[in-house]
């Protein structure tokens, strides 16, 4: 497949989650769900507590234990039953919305907007908060606040557009409202937090390019895609020619300038599909999806012209540089990342014997 243009096309992150961040969020669902399923028993427990040692008439009795039969065998087969085998933010907004129903069939016999039982609401609020966002709680809140009228008493249209009647419903529902706000708030702010350690653990702090954990764990998922589809995949190993030999002419801080000029000049030439990380010291590497060798090839040498026509204005003073860089593909030189890379790497290796400042494909 032909390979799109790309020059002055700056690279992004990579759009799609790389394989940790799935599974990290798989253990974070996991973890939710597990708790979202105490709840729910919780509730079950509540209820059926509240039948035995409340005593309500027989008629409302003969309901609530059909709510629990009815509730009790829908945990059991949409979590136990493994219909979903994946956890995902829907199976649990299922899950909530259904302990929405339950709840107001229990408070419908029980004494409805009278019933010890009214606060259960808040365990759906505060579970919605937490794992599903704002705009799902705002939605459960909607629907809490349609099953409050329907609790309530009976009322006209016309009295339930009324000030009075809405200042009641307001109050009624303010303190779950200032629930799901809190909560809500502080979910958002640990899931920054979460996410920004992520980030930084994953990513360079000199040059902003992922580290080698980060590129591992995309690379590990591209290769997986190529392997499966059949599809090409290349990797350049990228080396700064003079990194040393600047640092000991102007020092440390001209020789960091350098990597990041390098580093700029790299992302200019590749798509926002691809992907850079800074490999450690002087070297980068790079890893093109969708790319056969004459195209990889292709972007190595654009890099390198890049790079020597961009030198770097310190001080004063103009610091030439230069790259070489090792090119390696997929299936031809490796069945794995790990292979692939490798000999990239001794390709990198042959760039430098050669005189420096060239692009070497790995030939065994």
């Amino acid at each position: 497949m032909p390979r799109p243009q790309l020059a002055h096309v700056r690279r992004e992150r990579v759009n799609t989650k790389p394989a940790e961040s799935l599974s990290i969020e798989q253990e974070e669902l996991r973890g939710i769900s597990r708790t979202v399923a105490e709840i729910e028993w919780l509730l079950l427990i509540l209820v059926l507590l509240y039948q035995v040692f409340e005593g309500p008439a027989a008629e409302d009795k003969a309901a609530i234990s059909a709510g629990l039969f009815f509730f009790g065998a829908f945990v059991l087969g949409f979590r136990y039953a493994n219909f979903y085998k994946t956890e995902s933010r829907w199976k649990i907004a299922i899950e909530t919305f259904v302990m929405v129903v339950f709840i107001t069939w229990v408070l419908w016999y029980t004494g409805k907007l009278a019933s010890p039982l009214v606060n259960a609401y808040l365990l759906v609020i505060i579970t919605s908060a937490l794992a599903l966002g704002k705009l799902t709680t705002m939605l459960e809140m909607a629907m809490i606040a349609a099953c409050f009228i329907l609790l309530g008493e009976n009322s006209s249209a016309r009295e339930m557009l009324s000030l009075a009647y809405i200042g009641s419903l307001v109050a009624q529902l303010a303190p779950m409202l200032l629930v799901a706000y809190i909560t809500t708030m502080f979910s958002t702010d640990i899931r920054f937090g979460l996410n920004k350690a992520r980030l930084l653990s994953e990513t360079d702090d000199l040059t902003g390019l992922y580290n080698m954990r980060g590129f591992s764990i995309i690379a590990d998922r591209l290769f997986g895609q190529a392997m499966r589809y059949n599809r090409p995949a290349s990797l350049l190993m990228i080396d700064s020619d003079n990194l040393k030999a600047v640092n000991d002419l102007h020092g440390h801080e001209s020789g960091n300038r350098l990597l990041k000029m390098v580093a700029k000049c790299i992302e200019t030439e590749l798509r926002n599909t691809d992907v850079l990380a800074r490999y450690g010291g002087d070297e980068f590497v790079a890893l093109l999806p969708e790319t056969p060798v004459d195209m990889a090839k292709e972007v190595a040498e654009r890099i390198a012209r890049a790079i020597a026509t961009a030198p770097l204005e310190f001080e004063g003073k103009r610091i030439e540089t230069s790259v070489s860089i090792g090119v390696a593909c997929y299936p031809e030189d490796g069945r794995s990342v790990d292979a692939v890379q490798a000999r990239a790497d001794r390709a990198m290796y042959m760039a430098k014997e050669q005189g420096r400042n060239r692009v070497v494909k790995f030939a065994a």
